[in-house]
């Protein structure tokens, strides 16, 4: 299964300045997969080592001087460590903390060998560390769920990928192509990202045994739970991780959670959570300006799974349920909708760069508005609004470009794309034209080339 972010890792191994490169995301989203993918490509052999399964290895680290280290780990793997052939491979580094510690001396010392290091739970080494970060000295990839290009390519549909890759907003959508493209996103919606349950699907499109997947994907997730929480926090831990399929397209609440539980200790668990990266917040930005997080609320926020997938598993939504109801993204209040696009712009920047996502929440006396989504191009801050039908009104997204006096804004929703000159009231009684982009959710990861396009193209 191919990973757009191998043509970046790839990348890395040709860069001169190249850092020791940590990869960072949850568990089961294909950290380990993806390095040794770019190991067979880019590579004569790989040394493997998982902290995890291997916690004595952790020692040959003591010295934290490659030249003392190296000669024993090709004595213990028997495999010679070479700059420019050798990629080292440190997993499940977050079981090592002084090994992460070590990276430093391995981009001052052998800048020539290629070094990758992963972790599920390496958030929590860096919250809590208690060692010298190498600041400068290593560079970080973010990777989440496979995307709907990606699930695309992992069934075999390469060609319809790619034109979407090339798809412009001149380009007309036959009726066909538009119902296939949307067939499949209702598949996506159920089987979702996670590679195991998408190599599950792929290799027999049994909705079973993708669901027996995702199920052992859930379970692992709560085991893993015990590992970075106390006794009383592991059970705030669960009932938030047990809820929040539920609670995702809406302002959370913790007294959704449980109203008999305060609010503080929920937080801690749900931050937890977010650590772990189960969980992800969209924070409620005032959206005057870039950057988002300048002005967002760590207070007002709304939250995001993992994955679309493990959702509708969570929620207990079959594929059956979803044929039945005709659209996944009708189902659950809209949930399954908000969750797909939500992950996907989460990751759509750089690989380099921080996981964030923002919302507008306007909370006022007889009127309030939320604006699902907000995105930066630039210096120009876009509304993102998620309609689950063909249709929808737009009432918060205009009354948003209306205030910040903006011109453009996103939808998403199942039409086939439009490009709309229309108008706005404003608060002072006359109106203010803007542009209204409207994108179907199979075009999801083109969302940012198209919406520039249309940005850099005078109206």
């Amino acid at each position: 299964m191919h990973r757009s972010a191998l043509n970046y890792v790839t990348e890395w191994t040709r860069r001169q300045n190249r850092k020791p490169l940590v990869i960072r995301g949850a568990r089961q989203v294909g950290k380990s997969f993806l390095v040794r993918q770019l190991a067979g490509e880019c590579f004569e052999n790989l040394v493997e080592i998982n902290f995890e399964q291997m916690p004595d290895v952790a020692s040959f680290f003591a010295s934290k001087t490659p030249r003392t280290i190296l000669p024993l780990l090709e004595a213990r793997f028997n495999a010679p460590i070479k700059p420019g052939k050798t990629l080292l491979f440190l997993d499940e580094i977050q079981a090592a903390p002084e090994v992460f510690a070590a990276l430093r001396y391995f981009h001052e010392e052998t800048p020539g060998l290629h070094v990758i290091a992963a972790g599920s739970l390496l958030e929590f080494v860096l919250r809590e560390h208690s060692f010298s970060m190498p600041v400068g000295r290593i560079e970080y990839l973010h990777l989440g769920p496979m995307t709907f290009e990606e699930f695309l390519q992992a069934i075999g549909r390469d060609k319809l990928q790619q034109w979407l890759v090339n798809f412009a907003l001149s380009d007309p959508i036959p009726d066909g192509m538009h119902q296939d493209l949307m067939s499949l996103v209702r598949r996506y919606c159920v089987v979702g990202g996670m590679p195991e349950a998408v190599a599950a699907f792929a290799q027999n499109t049994s909705f079973q045994e993708c669901e027996q997947v995702q199920q052992s994907i859930l379970f692992t997730y709560r085991d893993d739970f015990s590992k970075y929480a106390s006794k009383v926090q592991h059970r705030r831990v669960d009932k938030i991780f047990s809820k929040l399929p539920q609670l995702v397209g809406r302002k959370f609440m913790f007294s959704h959670v449980d109203p008999e539980e305060r609010s503080r200790e929920l937080g801690a668990a749900f931050e937890l959570l977010c650590l772990a990266r189960v969980a992800h917040k969209v924070r409620h930005s005032h959206g005057n300006g870039v950057p988002l997080g300048a002005e967002a609320d760590d207070r007002t926020f709304k939250a995001l799974f993992l994955d679309v997938g493990l959702l509708c598993r969570a929620c207990g939504l079959r594929v059956l349920d979803v044929e039945k109801a005709g659209d996944p993204m009708l189902v659950n209040a809209g949930a399954v909708c908000e969750q797909l696009v939500g992950q996907h712009l989460l990751l759509s920047g750089a690989f380099y760069e921080e996981p964030s996502l923002h919302c507008w929440m306007r909370d006022k006396p007889n009127s309030s508005a939320e604006v699902d989504y907000l995105l930066a191009h630039g210096p120009d801050v876009i509304p993102v609004e998620v309609k689950a039908g063909a249709t929808g009104r737009l009432k918060s997204l205009q009354l948003f470009l209306s205030e910040k006096n903006r011109d453009f804004g996103l939808r998403f929703n199942s039409d086939v794309p439009s490009l709309l000159d229309t108008r706005t009231p404003r608060v002072d009684g006359r109106t203010m034209p803007f542009r209204l982009l409207s994108l179907p959710f199979y075009l999801i990861d083109q969302a940012r080339r198209l919406c520039a396009e249309v940005l850099e193209t005078d109206p």
